[in-house]
């Protein structure tokens, strides 16, 4: 069974930084796409950064600059660095992974709150 436990989300201020790491269960060689996905409050979910093979790393615009998703496969954990904060960064983090054949997998989430 594929699992995908979150951590590192807090309580920052405006312009701070957090890391978060998303640890699977699984060797994360078994997906095609991993990313991070966040979801505020009344707002839909959406992509904050993701990788998947054969494609080059995508941002939303809103974090480029400022976020940066890494990987580190001895440790099958892919983590999210999140500098120069902003309150409209306050939202659940989701970890999202994904296989060839589209099974998707969410971890449970963990909350960033950025206050002003």
């Amino acid at each position: 069974q594929v699992r995908l436990v979150e951590s590192g989300g807090g309580l920052v201020q405006t312009g701070g930084s957090l890391r978060l790491s998303c640890v699977a269960s699984v060797n994360i060689f078994s997906f095609n796409a991993m990313g991070w996905y966040r979801q505020a409050p009344g707002k839909q979910r959406e992509l904050v950064a993701a990788f998947a093979s054969g494609r080059p790393t995508n941002y939303a615009d809103s974090v480029k600059g400022r976020f940066t998703i890494s990987r580190e496969n001895a440790k099958n954990t892919v983590y999210l660095q999140m500098n120069s904060l902003k309150p409209d960064d306050t939202a659940v983090y989701y970890c999202n992974a994904a296989t060839i054949l589209g099974y998707n997998y969410w971890g449970q989430g963990t909350q960033v709150t950025v206050s002003s």
